[in-house]
C-alpha cells in the first residue's frame, strides 16, 4: 500500500516572534515494513540553519531555526510512503509465556534483547507505581501467552476508557488518566506501556499517523486525517508486535509510523522554544491519501 502524506502546521502570533529554534518528527522513517520513498520538510520563513539528522531511536529528525522577526511559522512536511507489514491483523498462534519473556529480557545477553531493555525502564512519561501495576495484573495471569497478554490489556483499554480530548494535556499525570479513565490516544499509550513495564517487559512508544475513512457514499474531508499514538511489545525471536489501545486494533497497512521511543518525550512532533509571539492561534491538517 501506497501512502501521501501531507502534514500542515500553522502559527500566528499577535507580537513578532525574533527568534525560534525547533525540532520535528513529521517524517515517516524506514523499517522492515515501511520505506519512504520521498519527502520535503518545507518551513516559511525560510530558516537560518537547517539540518536533519538521525535520532539515537533511528528516527528522522529535522531541525530549523529562524533568526529573523516573523509573525507567523508555517510548517509543511510532505512525504510518500510504501507499507508492507508482516504485521498481524490475527495475532500468532503461539507466543511465549509472558514470565519466560521477562526471564529473558533479564538474563539473555542476545543483542536484540539488549537493545530493548531500555524500553522496560521508566521513562519522563511513564513512571510506574502500585496503582498502575494493580491494574495490568488481570491480563497477565500465570504463564499467560504475552501476545494474548498484551492484547487482552489493550481490550480492557479500549473497552473501560472513555476518549476525551477536553481532558487531559500532555502533562496530565497517568494516575489521572487512570482514576477518571478518559484520555486520548497519547495517555492510552501511555498507559498501556507502564502496565506493561510493570511486568518486567518491554513497550516502546509509536508515533505516527492514522488513515481515516469516511462513511460510506460521503466523501472524505481535506485535513481530517490526524497523528497519532499507539505502542509495541517485544517478543524474544518475533521482534516487536504493534497495539493500537485507542481503536482496538492490531496495526497494519492503516497506521503509518514515523518515529518511537521510550515515549511522547521522544518523538513529539514538533517541539522548540521562540522569544517574543506574545498570544498565538495554532493551525494543524493531516491528509493521508493512497496512491494504489
Amino acid at each position: 500500500m501506497k501512502y501521501r502524506v501531507i502534514h500542515k502546521t500553522h502559527y500566528g502570533y499577535s507580537d513578532a516572534v525574533s527568534l525560534c529554534q525547533n525540532e520535528a518528527h513529521l517524517l515517516p522513517r524506514h523499517c522492515v515494513y515501511q520505506q519512504c520513498l520521498q519527502a520535503t520538510f518545507t518551513v516559511d520563513p525560510t530558516p537560518a540553519i537547517q539540518q536533519q539528522h538521525t535520532d539515537f531511536f533511528g528516527n528522522q529528525v529535522n531541525y530549523f531555526a529562524i533568526q529573523s522577526p516573523h509573525e507567523t511559522l508555517t510548517i509543511t512536511a510532505d512525504s510518500e510512503v510504501e507499507i508492507q507489514y508482516p504485521g498481524f491483523s490475527k495475532l500468532p498462534i503461539d507466543s511465549p509465556a509472558w514470565e519466560k519473556v521477562r526471564e529473558t529480557l533479564e538474563t539473555s545477553l542476545d543483542n536484540d534483547v539488549l537493545e530493548a531493555k531500555e524500553f522496560v525502564l521508566d521513562s519522563p512519561f511513564v513512571g510506574v507505581d502500585a496503582a498502575l501495576t494493580h491494574y495490568a495484573l488481570p491480563s497477565f495471569t500465570p504463564n499467560r501467552p504475552i501476545l494474548d497478554a498484551v492484547r487482552d490489556l489493550m481490550k480492557r483499554i479500549f473497552t473501560e476508557f472513555s476518549y476525551d480530548p477536553h481532558f487531559t494535556t500532555i502533562v496530565t499525570p497517568l494516575s489521572e488518566v487512570l482514576a477518571h479513565k478518559r484520555g486520548v490516544c497519547q495517555d492510552f499509550a501511555h498507559l498501556m506501556i507502564a502496565c506493561i513495564r510493570s511486568q518486567g517487559l518491554a513497550a516502546r512508544y509509536v508515533s505516527g499517523y492514522l488513515e481515516t475513512l469516511p462513511p460510506p457514499g460521503q466523501e472524505k474531508l481535506q485535513g481530517s486525517d490526524a497523528s497519532h499514538a499507539w505502542i509495541a511489545v517485544f517478543v524474544p525471536e518475533q521482534g516487536w508486535v504493534d497495539f493500537d489501545p485507542t481503536n482496538y486494533q492490531i496495526p497494519t497497512y492503516q497506521h503509518i509510523t514515523t518515529a518511537w521511543g521510550r515515549d511522547y518525550s521522544d518523538v513529539t512532533p514538533l517541539k522548540g522554544v521562540i522569544f517574543g509571539g506574545g498570544t498565538h492561534t495554532l493551525m494543524v491538517s493531516v491528509d493521508v491519501n493512497r496512491l494504489d
